[in-house]
């Protein structure tokens, strides 16, 4: 799908960490974990990111985590930055198959903008009676009252700035039907694989989505 849509809430969810609200387009649905598109003209220059979805469901808004960092992120960085509610942008999609899609328990591996991902695809499952464990690496957290929730819920919840392998090792059950979830840049994506390898878990029955 491609369409305008109009910013309805923008929140400070940590470190240079916003959570953008955005009314739902008729028709548009999408599972936690799947990622959409926006874009804008910024200074004559079009502009078009990818951002993963933090919304448990879709109903009349959708939400999406952005990292605010505008000496990598430039204009458009800046520009998102700015928004406030009423200001429009483009949106396409959704994308991406590493969703949630009604396991019995899932346990999520997030690396930095991983954590947006995380808590929606955690929060959907305790939301259908499953369970769910959360283990984020960063050295400065978002959506902490998100995963402080997720913790008085009963999930499993390890916020941790070094290596995630005990960890890991400590959410894997292999219990049936749970599925591992992956999100974040590439060299955490090396670093969860390696230790889910390491839990004795298979790394190929993951749903992963590196950022790059």
């Amino acid at each position: 799908m491609e369409a305008t849509v109009t910013v309805t809430d923008v929140e400070s969810v940590g470190p240079d960490t916003l959570a953008i609200s955005f009314e739902a387009p008729a028709g548009f649905t999408a599972a936690p974990g799947q990622f959409v598109s926006l874009e804008a003209t910024v200074d004559d220059e079009g502009y078009r990111r990818f951002y993963t979805l933090s919304s448990p469901t879709i109903d009349d808004t959708f939400e999406v985590t952005v990292g605010i960092d505008e000496s990598e992120g430039g204009p458009f960085s800046a520009h998102l930055d700015g928004l406030v509610p009423g200001d429009e942008m483009g949106m396409s999609g959704p994308f991406g198959r590493s969703h949630y899609d009604g396991e019995s328990r899932v346990v999520v591996l997030a690396g930095g903008p991983g954590v947006g991902a995380a808590v929606a695809v955690a929060e959907r499952a305790l939301a259908e009676g499953d369970e769910a464990a959360v283990v984020y690496r960063d050295d400065r957290p978002a959506h902490e009252a998100r995963l402080d929730a997720l913790r008085d819920r009963g999930a499993s919840v390890v916020v941790t700035d070094g290596p995630v392998g005990a960890a890991v090792a400590d959410a894997v059950t292999g219990a049936e039907g749970e599925r591992t979830f992956v999100y974040g840049f590439q060299p955490f994506v090396d670093e969860a694989v390696g230790a889910l390898e390491a839990a004795g878990a298979d790394p190929d029955a993951a749903k992963v989505e590196s950022f790059g």
